[in-house]
């Protein structure tokens, strides 16, 4: 019987290669793995994916677009490592008869726990306060406690939940704002659901998870950010595309609101030349919310569980 091949056109950097997953995933066919820049040219992603049947996704630099899936029209079943799904054309996919799966939930507990250290970094001001230390000086500015604020949850998916079941023993008043129907998600987590605007208005911090997807790219838009107290701190851990970017770097550049801490970009990696690196009032991470061997082994391990059940499945 001919043995299925698998591509993983984007280990880099090197997650899967080496690991416990990479031997279980050996085992389902003929597996070629590329860990090496390059993924995020169309041109070189169409030929590492060749004429594979499955590609197994790590970084979302590897853009499935259509004219990739007209390119590799063998490939039938796109897993990914994480959860979001804005650098893969669902619905080409869905024409094409390309099956495409996640591992929802699986960096949950990891990236909710990033976004509250990043709240905290920055109403503590710990990044400045830490440089200005080694520098040799002894500042003695206040700072602010996230006990009695209001945090506002942009987004009730796994992330979203998580961060206000983490937040609540902080003492915070939790507001929440969906981009569809609530469904009562909101009063389940301890929170009271309210209107986006409502919500940037009020709260002292809001932090972002929302999926990124064509109705949220840009969903704190200029008139939005507007809203926002000039005390308040915005905190993404989702994707950078759900802010616009000119309106942020204007509020901040202004201090029109008090700060952003940040693990996701419009463009990543983050240039050197980028203005949010001069600003003082920016906590920065290099995408690395969900980094942890606890996510990395357990949502490569569902990955490649994705693609033993699509093998199962078609009886082979």
């Amino acid at each position: 019987m001919p043995r299925f091949k698998i591509v993983v056109p984007d280990d880099f950097p090197r997650v899967l290669s080496g690991s416990t997953a990479e031997d279980r995933l050996r085992a389902l066919g003929d597996v070629t793995i590329h860990s090496e820049r390059g993924a995020d040219q169309e041109v070189e992603l169409i030929r590492r994916i060749g004429n594979a049947s499955i590609a197994l996704n790590i970084r979302a630099h590897a853009r499935f677009s259509a004219q990739v899936l007209d390119a590799c029209s063998t490939l039938r079943l796109i897993s990914i490592w994480g959860t979001g799904t804005d650098h893969v054309d669902l619905d080409a996919c869905h024409a094409r008869g390309v099956t495409v799966v996640g591992t929802p939930g699986a960096n949950a507990n990891a990236v909710a726990e990033h976004a509250i250290a990043l709240m905290l970094a920055g109403l503590r001001r710990i990044p400045t306060l830490d440089a200005e230390l080694r520098r040799g000086d002894w500042a003695r500015a206040p700072i602010a406690q996230l006990e009695g604020k209001t945090l506002g949850i942009v987004g009730l998916g796994a992330i979203g939940r998580r961060v206000a079941a983490l937040a609540a023993p902080f003492g915070v008043h939790l507001l929440a704002s969906t981009s569809g129907p609530d469904n009562g998600r909101a009063a389940a987590c301890g929170a009271v659901h309210v209107p986006i605007e409502q919500l940037l208005t009020e709260s002292d911090v809001v932090s972002l998870h929302l999926r990124l997807d064509p109705t949220t790219i840009g969903y704190l838009s200029r008139s939005r950010l507007s809203l926002m107290k000039p005390t308040a701190w915005l905190v993404n851990t989702a994707r950078g595309a759900l802010v616009d970017r000119d309106a942020l770097l204007d509020a901040l550049q202004k201090e029109r609101i008090a700060g952003a801490a940040l693990d996701v970009f419009h463009e990543e990696p983050l240039e050197g030349a980028d203005p949010l690196r001069a600003l003082p009032n920016v906590v920065l991470t290099p995408h690395i919310a969900g980094n942890t061997p606890e996510v990395i082994d357990g949502g490569l391990a569902l990955a490649v569980a994705n693609i033993e059940s699509f093998l199962r499945d078609r009886g082979t």
